[in-house]
This record gives C-alpha cells, structure tokens and sequence, in this order.
C-alpha cells in the first residue's frame, strides 16, 4: 500500500495498522526529517517526493501497482494516483491538503477498476465503524499503535493556558501531533 504523508498523524496511524495487519507500506514524504520519522513508524519504503520521482520509485517498488493508497491530497497526487494504482485498487481519501476539486481521468481508473473511496469518519457506516473500533482496540492491545519521536510521531504538549501557542504550532507547520493538556 502507498501512504500519502507518511510523517503526518493519520499517515502514521495507517502505516502502524498496516504494518500490523501484514502489509508492505510504501509513502511519501516532504524532507529527510520525514523520512525518518516515517522509518521510526514502520514504513517498508520511504520516498521523498521533492527529491525523487514518487511514482517511478512506487512502480519500481511494486510493479503491478499498489492495491491500496491513503490519500491526504487527493488533487495535487492525482497523477501519482492514477500512475502506482493496481487493478482493483481503492483509493481511500481521508482529507484534502492542497485543491478543492480532483479531476481523474476516466480510461486509465475504468481500465484498472479503480475504487474511489472517501472517508470521513462521521459518515462510515455505523457497522463498518464497528469493526474498525475492535481491529484498532486489537491493534492497540497488541501494542501496534505508539507515538513519540522514536515511534515516528513527535507529541507536542501544551497546557491549556497555552492554546493559542498550540495554535501557532499547529500553524507554523509542527511534525507530530499537538495536543493540549486539560488536566
């Protein structure tokens, strides 16, 4: 499977799943820092999409394509989508970072039967949600999902007197999670 943005908090979430349910992962990343936090979070392969031709190195990786893409930004990876999907691949997207609109050409997703799925949590079909609730619950158990730096997901902690510094974390473009603590 391909994970768009390895370094962020959902890439690393879907990268540790995967990592537990027996999967290959390959993602993408912005720099050399996210490259190793994405390593740190399990990630098989790392590209770094500013220095190497993602879907040359995906497709070198996984000749016949992947059959699973975690997107983040849908519109700005259509082409590296449509380059590295296998047939009867989905493309799960989970966000957009970057574009509005996601244009898709239509042959080359007929061609391989590509599965276009978007995910927001609020809307999963309360069965489906279910059973993703127990294979995390399982996940976690199994001690798959971990965090802080050396996990590949740096925590930044703030009490709540400082959200508006949390804010300007969030802002300034922060690696890891931020959180504020209310306790």
């Amino acid at each position: 499977m391909l994970v768009a943005g390895g370094a962020g908090a959902v890439g690393h979430a879907a990268i540790q799943l995967a990592r537990w349910a027996g999967a290959r992962v390959i993602t993408t990343v912005s720099g050399p820092v996210k490259e190793e936090l994405a390593r740190n979070a399990g990630a098989d392969h790392v590209i770094n999409y500013r220095t190497q031709d993602a879907a040359t190195e995906v497709r070198a990786l996984a000749p016949g394509g992947v059959d699973l893409v975690v997107e983040v930004a849908p519109a700005v990876n259509a082409a590296l989508n449509t380059a590295v999907i296998a047939p009867n691949g989905t493309i799960a997207i989970y966000s957009t970072d970057g574009g509005d609109e996601l244009t898709l050409p239509i042959r080359a997703h007929m061609v391989t039967n590509t599965r276009v799925q978007f995910v927001l949590v609020y809307t999963v079909d309360p069965h489906a949600k279910a059973q993703a609730v127990v294979d995390v619950r399982a996940a976690v158990a199994d001690g798959a999902l971990t965090v802080g730096e050396p996990a590949g997901l740096p925590v930044h902690r703030f009490q709540l007197d400082r959200t508006a510094d949390a804010r300007a974390a969030v802002e300034a473009g922060a690696v890891g999670k931020v959180l504020i603590d209310v306790g």
